[in-house]
């Protein structure tokens, strides 16, 4: 069974900056478009940044201009850094992973959550003072 694992969740101050990093399996990572997914209590699960390639990279205008999703081909890691979080910003995130699809950019992944093939199983960033 295919494999996501996430780190670098925690508690962190409103303001405050965060790093999260996803490994997937090689054949994975090379053959899919990822992406991290957030779900805060009662709410549905929902993309907040996805990339196809290292240059093709989209991002939900709730975290724009404060998340950058990364890709590293010789770690097989996607990353989120998180900078200015919010309070509305706690929530559990998932990496995840699905087969490209031809013609699509990455906005496409983040729309279709319950598209996504591979998922981690999620940590929580908390943000408060």
């Amino acid at each position: 069974q295919v494999q996501l694992v996430e780190s670098g969740g925690g508690l962190v101050q409103p303001g405050g900056s965060l790093r999260l990093s996803c490994a997937a399996p090689r054949t994975i990572f090379r053959r899919n478009a990822m992406g991290w997914f957030r779900q805060a209590p009662g709410k549905e699960r929902e993309g907040v940044s996805c990339i196809t390639a290292f240059d093709n990279t989209f991002h939900a205008n709730s975290v724009k201009g404060r998340f950058t999703i990364s890709m590293d081909n010789a770690k097989n890691t996607v990353d989120l850094q998180m900078n200015s979080l919010k309070r509305e910003d706690t929530a559990v995130y998932y990496c995840a992973g699905r087969r490209k699809v031809v013609g699509y950019g990455p906005e496409y992944y983040c729309a279709g959550v319950y598209e996504m093939n591979y998922w981690g199983k999620g940590t929580l960033v908390d943000v408060t003072s």
